[in-house]
């Protein structure tokens, strides 16, 4: 795939049957951006772990996100920092602010709905745990994203069954495809 990609992994990190780190295995060259602390995070010091990361990429990546770290993605965009990604490819999109989601990340809060100044991609599904898919449209909305909505996947991760994920990496191919005409 001819996209340069940070893969930002959510709460608790993408374990090994998760699609982020077997696409990892795939794409070699890809990086997971690392957090010191995947089970209580704290949102300043995640954005600041991810300006590090772009700051270290070759040119601007395509940033890959699931879960939480959409919202990290969303926090990214409204902090200060004067660096370019290509693009943000956001699965998941957790609400920080439902009742349902772990009190581990409050430091998230309040979600940023701010435009988003890169391309970006909203994948949701319809029934996940962590956001109603009316609350995903509402970010992909705030944030400029084209939303796509893929039904019934729960969290879109191991856990639900999507290993692999060959459609989602199909989804990211033609989205850098098209970033990069």
């Amino acid at each position: 795939m001819e996209c340069d990609v940070l893969v930002l992994a959510g709460l608790w990190n993408s374990g090994p049957q998760h699609w982020q780190t077997l696409w990892q295995h795939k794409y070699p060259a890809w990086q997971r951006v690392p957090h010191r602390d995947w089970i209580n995070p704290d949102c300043h010091e995640w954005v600041v772990e991810l300006d590090a990361a772009i700051a270290a990429a070759e040119g601007p990546p395509m940033l890959v996100a699931h879960g939480l770290a959409c919202a990290l993605v969303a926090h990214w965009a409204a902090s200060d920092s004067a660096l370019k990604v290509a693009g943000a490819f956001l699965v998941a999109p957790s609400d920080v602010e439902a009742p349902s989601y772990p009190a581990d990340a409050s430091s998230f809060k309040p979600m940023q709905l701010a435009k988003l100044a890169f391309p970006s991609i909203v994948v949701a599904s319809s029934n996940d745990p962590y956001v109603t898919i009316e609350r995903a449209r509402q970010f992909a909305q705030a944030w400029g994203s084209r939303f796509v909505e893929i039904g019934a996947a729960g969290h879109i991760n191991g856990d639900s069954g999507h290993g692999a994920w060959p459609e989602g990496e199909k989804l990211l191919a033609d989205f850098c495809a098209e970033l990069s005409k």
